[in-house]
């Protein structure tokens, strides 16, 4: 067998860098489940409305009318509120967590329930800021390179403290 060490590999093809990518990059999305229906939902606007009212931006029946609320920060961070009943698979105290007990910053593999629906939350890694340069190239306790700072993307981001009702964007599930 040969010994091969992780630092040995080869320089050609993809090298994980810095998670700063342009401000909405990596096809944010959810992937929404129940039974045996199963779908995917592109978070393209900075409030996303989950719920079964008929103004939602994702509708799913058997939920509360405004079940959660997904919001895309100005540092470029999707963070869920729940507003409902439902679970999260995170510890909303963490770091990196946006504060409150049923908030959550979200990051690829985040899971929540609404109703009987689960969500899984998605980006592509070079824009998921939650694991730089690929992650852990040595394990959880092996020295990683620091990013460097954010970008300020207070130009690009703009936040409203509602989202626009689109009933013909309106995706019933």
């Amino acid at each position: 067998m040969n010994a091969r060490h992780i630092d040995d590999r080869s320089d050609e093809g993809y090298a994980p860098t810095t998670t700063h990518a342009e401000f909405g990059a990596g096809n944010p999305r959810l992937r929404v489940t129940r039974d045996d229906e199963r779908s995917e939902f592109a978070l393209e606007s900075d409030v996303v409305r989950i719920g079964s009212a008929a103004d939602a931006d994702l509708r799913l029946a058997d939920a509360d009318p405004v079940h959660a609320t997904i919001t895309h920060d100005d540092r470029d961070e999707y963070v869920l509120e729940l507003h409902g009943e439902g679970e999260m698979n995170s510890n909303p105290d963490a770091d990196a967590t946006h504060p409150g007990e049923r908030s959550q910053t979200l990051r690829t593999g985040a899971r929540f329930t609404v109703g009987p629906w689960t969500l899984v939350y998605a980006r592509d890694e070079f824009a998921d800021h939650g694991r730089p340069y690929g992650g852990r190239l040595g394990g959880e306790y092996s020295d990683q390179p620091l990013q460097p700072p954010r970008p300020d993307y207070s130009d690009e981001a703009t936040i409203e403290s509602e989202a626009p009702t689109h009933e013909d964007s309106a995706d019933q599930v």
